[in-house]
């Protein structure tokens, strides 16, 4: 393992799934993420995990304290949701996902904020939002959707 930390996002959610080493494999093939670290303990099960895609970085564990737990571990609830933008391409990699079992949750469609974005919820429950810029939005097109901008609350 090599000190990359000038090169590592502030950010690095860390998912928890019953079973990580399918999950790894899924969101390669579904999602197009890329293992970046995987290490293993003496019995053979992965103690931790990272993927990447772009930029972003996530954490893929498992189920290892009582306060850790997957959807499906808790009747599919989930207390965040995983953004992901995309440079291109969002409706093929909606395709992409659905082909290989993903639930689409929400079709893509066209933001008011000028993004085309999906979202997907994985085997085990977790809901990922995938995005694409289409536009730059102004000010006046989110006000016009109803919302009031705000840089502070």
């Amino acid at each position: 393992m090599t000190d990359d930390s000038s090169r590592r996002p502030t950010f690095i959610p860390a998912l928890v799934y019953r079973d990580n080493r399918a999950a790894i494999k899924w969101l390669q093939s579904a999602f197009g993420f890329e293992v970046s670290e995987v290490l293993t303990a003496a019995d053979g099960s992965i103690a931790h995990a990272e993927m990447s895609y772009g930029a972003g970085v996530i954490m893929v564990g498992t189920e290892w304290a009582d306060w850790t737990r997957s959807p499906a571990s808790m009747g599919g609830k989930n207390t965040q949701r995983i953004h992901v933008r995309v440079d291109s391409g969002i409706d093929e990699h909606c395709t992409r996902a659905r082909r290989s079992g993903a639930k689409i949750v929400m079709e893509p469609k066209d933001q008011f904020y000028g993004e085309r974005s999906y979202i997907a919820a994985d085997p085990e429950g977790h809901h990922w939002t995938f995005s694409q810029p289409i536009r730059a939005a102004s000010r006046e097109d989110i006000e016009k959707a109803g919302f009031k901008y705000h840089t502070s609350i």
